[in-house]
């Protein structure tokens, strides 16, 4: 490219500023189910799209891509200067490795922007087969902590999704952290949509209650649903409080501001299922209050704005105030209610109002009155006819009352509504029902309106250079967000202008005519030699040529490095012949009663989880007390005479926020045999010590097993729960089977959340400062609508898991595991007595010698419940 010729002697420089410069605010990505989603989100002012294909991505429910339609959608995207992110956010199993190698050839030959990804395997193979394709660490990671986000660059990612979980303070805390630590990785929060309960990547509810599996993208949203709470064995009474897991949605404009300041680099808008609507409406909303926070110009007609009258009148903001319309679009997208979830820190009483699960909308008001076909309401936010409305009676579980309004008579604060006659069962309604408004036919015509049609809607600014003197050609460079530069040279010379020179006006008013094309006028400078002139019409062909080449340069597909030579084989490990060695059971306990059980039963290896991890000494103490008993007493007066002495690793808590180490050191202080690792914290704290990786470590393939053990020389790894008995036997025979146990009897753990039910429903607190410590002192349980009871737990950090009540087992398979080369087996218990403890432990002992079979050990033991027999994750 030419430069600007030096004989110029620049007139004073004149400008014309727009400053909007996208550059210097975070990245808006907004979430396409389809490919109408994909272009609501774009013309509304996304700077880039994620979407999942046919396999391996977290929400399969969606309509999704195919690999067939990245070349067209990449190049839509590019044009329109928006990025583009392929989901493979899911657990991959051995089997399906060679299908994922080929999906992330394809995504890398289409030029993809980057690839979500959860699987610590699926890293490794990107990371082998090209050196530069952009990974993003899935917040399916469970990134809490700096550590974290060094791990996920060691494994090669350029991004990082922070857990939901993490508060501003606690971003803060990680970006402070992240440059002591020297680590330059750009953050990416969630800022909008359905919350979920449990940590992503943690919840292994569906898993455990219907065989379908979140971390393979088929979540049966067993949050949403109703729960009674069981203290001690008796119901608590909660009015109509039942929504006990349900959290109400994210909504982060109100700290929007803060997580700019916090240095956030990519906003992230939730909802791959919702229509197109949701994602215009809610895309807007988020582009417009960044815009207005980085105090940019508006690159897009104003936000669809009901009148005043139908703006919630109970918000802190001005009827007609941009958060007061914010508020009210949002609300109307989809709401549970809108919180700002965990970034304000913990509030208990707040997340979780626990009274409906569903989709409400604006709340309009309180019925009054019920006379025939009229209904009066104590009116909050006015409606108009055509809303459509739902009647809100408490019980949210059962068929409501709902239609369209056909006409609306005001009288102060109360309003008459009429319905179509017969289209409300108006016996089902009454006084002190609330009135939620689901549906505003006019907004969502102007939200379609918004990516009606092939003509852009959404423009990026684009920055014009000019320069010109007499008998040359007029040259105008011009530049895009994206960085494209070109420059296009007039055809003909410039002259001297005898009547309206060439002004920055007059040429901002010809280049600015960008109507049609995905881009408008952001700055032009002009430096033009003396009185000058060239016919509009030539100002237009370059106009037009600067489009041109522009949206050329655009469309080409990124050039990522693909070696041809390197395949998933070569990452493979080696499977050898695992040690000649009889198969063992390892227990993990709960309590110290469970301990002395498990120890008089001859377990040669213990796994303990405390609540409090100052008890961990005394555990250790009982071990080892019992151990030096072991050496001295008569063989025959001992069972575990004849195997080694009992060995006891303590469990930390599964999650480690920003200043969370002190819980790690309590456990470390108690100086046991060695540590049961939970998350990356964990590998770099223990690093030093015996660690076994237990499951939420997400070990599903080969490729994450051989990275485990190799990088922190793991002592075993425990197998993830997703697997089934067929997936599991394929991964047994792609790696040593010594490097493994499965867990093979537990109440599986299924919630693993910051929500503390305890302090929420069992006190007025907020969270563990002002609660008063419920979960110390009553043991409780949620019953699920089938009756099933769940036992309900807390940890160091005030986190609570939800374990099944039934207990699960694989005992079917054990006998063809061992004969794979398996030779460590799991039991975990919960809340069982000592006596259980010992009941089970003998039926398993009983197993592995080939005693029993085991379906004689799940009918022995009694695992089912009313809906049949539970057999675990294992199953077929």
């Amino acid at each position: 490219m030419s430069t600007p010729s030096p004989s110029i002697v620049p007139s004073p420089v004149s400008l014309r500023w727009s400053t909007t410069d996208r550059r210097s605010s975070p990245e808006l990505l907004a979430p396409a189910g389809n490919w109408e989603c994909a272009k609501a989100a774009v013309e509304n002012g996304a700077d880039a799209i994620y979407f999942g294909l046919e396999r391996f991505n977290a929400r399969m429910r969606a309509q999704n891509f195919t690999e067939a339609d990245l070349p067209q959608l990449m190049e839509f995207l590019h044009r329109r200067g928006v990025k583009g992110y392929i989901t493979l956010n899911t657990l991959v199993f051995p089997g399906e490795l060679p299908e994922a190698e080929q999906y992330l050839r394809t995504m890398i030959t289409a030029g993809v922007d980057a690839v979500i990804v959860q699987d610590i395997g699926i890293c490794r193979l990107i990371r082998h087969l090209s050196p530069d394709f952009p990974i993003h660490a899935s917040t399916q990671m469970t990134i809490t902590s700096a550590v974290g986000v060094e791990f996920a660059q060691s494994l090669g990612c350029q991004l990082v999704v922070l857990a939901r979980e993490c508060a501003l303070k606690e971003i803060n805390k990680i970006q402070q952290q992240m440059v002591d630590r020297q680590i330059a990785l750009p953050l990416e929060v969630f800022v909008h949509g359905a919350l979920c309960v449990a940590y992503s990547g943690q919840c292994l509810t569906s898993e455990a209650l219907g065989g379908r599996s979140a971390n393979r993208g088929e979540c049966a949203q067993a949050c949403r649903m109703p729960y009674e709470l069981i203290a001690d064995g008796e119901r608590v009474e909660l009015g109509d409080r039942s929504y006990l897991l349900s959290p109400q949605d994210l909504s982060g404009l109100a700290v929007l501001p803060d997580l700019i300041r916090a240095g956030v680099h990519c906003l992230k808008i939730e909802g791959r299922l919702k229509s197109p609507e949701y994602v215009a409406n809610v895309t807007r909303v988020y582009r417009q209050a960044i815009d207005r926070a980085c105090h940019l110009t508006p690159a897009h007609p104003s936000s669809p704005t009901p009148p005043p009258s139908a703006l919630r009148t109970t918000t802190h903001a001005p009827a007609n105030s941009p958060q007061s319309s914010d508020r009210y679009n949002l609300e109307m997208a989809f709401s549970r209610g809108l919180y700002t979830g965990w970034f304000r820190g913990i509030n208990n009483q707040e997340l979780v109002h626990a009274r409906f699960g569903k989709k409400r909308g604006v709340y309009l008001g309180e019925v009054k009155r019920v006379q025939k076909e009229h209904i009066t309401i104590h009116l909050q936010a006015p409606v108009k006819p055509g809303d459509g409305v739902v009647f809100d009676n408490g019980h949210p579980e059962a068929k409501e009352e709902g239609g369209r309004i056909f006409a609306v008579d005001t009288h102060g604060a109360e309003a008459v509504l009429s319905f179509g006659r017969g289209s409300l069962n108006l016996k089902r309604i009454h006084p002190g029902d609330k009135v939620w408004k689901t549906s505003d036919p006019e907004l969502g015509r102007q939200l379609r309106q918004s990516y009606a049609g092939d003509t852009p809607h959404f423009q990026q600014s684009i920055d014009l250079e000019v320069y010109g003197e007499l008998d040359q050609p007029l040259m105008v460079i011009a530049r895009d967000p994206q960085g494209h530069v070109v420059q296009v040279e007039s055809a003909m010379p410039l002259v001297v202008a005898h009547s309206q020179p060439l002004t920055v006006d007059r040429l901002s008013d010809q280049l600015s005519r960008l109507g049609n094309t995905p881009f408008r006028l952001g700055t032009l400078s002009a430096q033009l030699n003396g009185s000058l002139m060239l016919p509009i019409s030539e100002l237009n062909r370059l106009r037009r040529e600067v489009v041109s080449q522009l949206e050329a340069q655009r469309i080409q597909p990124k050039r990522w490095q693909l070696y041809p030579d390197r395949t998933l084989s070569d990452l493979l490990p080696t499977s050898s012949a695992a040690p000649s060695s009889p198969a063992q059971l390892i227990v993990l306990v709960r309590t110290l009663p469970q301990i002395q059980a498990a120890l008089q039963a001859g377990m040669p290896t213990l796994y303990c989880e405390l609540e409090d991890p100052r008890q961990y000494q005394e555990a250790v103490r009982v071990v080892r007390t019992y151990r030096q008993g072991s050496s001295v007493r008569e063989p025959a007066a001992s069972l575990s005479s004849t195997l080694p002495p009992p060995e006891l690793f303590v469990a930390p808590p599964r999650i480690t926020k920003p200043n969370e180490n002190w819980i790690l050191q309590q456990v470390r202080s108690a100086d046991a045999d060695g540590y049961l690792i939970r998350n990356y914290d964990q590998l770099e704290y223990f690093r030093n010590d015996r660690c076994i990786g237990d499951f939420s470590l997400n070990v599903a393939n080969p490729l994450t097993a051989s990275y485990f053990k190799q990088e922190f020389n793991l002592e075993r790894l425990t197998v993830s729960y997703d697997l089934n008995i067929d997936q599991l036997q394929d991964f047994m025979k792609t790696c040593p089977a010594h490097w493994f146990e499965v867990t093979i009897h537990q109440h599986m753990p299924m919630f693993h959340m910051e929500h503390c039910v305890f302090c929420a429903f069992l006190s007025e607190g907020t969270d563990f400062t002002n609660c008063g410590r419920p979960c110390e002192t009553h043991e409780v349980k949620l019953r699920d609508r089938t009756g099933t009871e769940h036992i309900l737990q807390a940890d160091a950090g005030c986190r609570n898991t939800v374990f099944n009540g039934v207990a699960q087992t694989g005992a079917e398979y054990v006998h063809r595991l061992m004969e794979l080369g398996v030779n460590q087996f799991r039991i975990e218990f919960v809340n069982e007595t000592p006596e259980q403890v010992t009941q089970i432990i003998r039926r398993y002992q009983q197993l592995l010698r080939f005693e029993i079979k085991g379906s004689q050990l799940w009918r022995a033991l009694k695992l089912q419940n009313q809906l049949g027999v539970t057999r675990g994750a294992m199953v077929d």
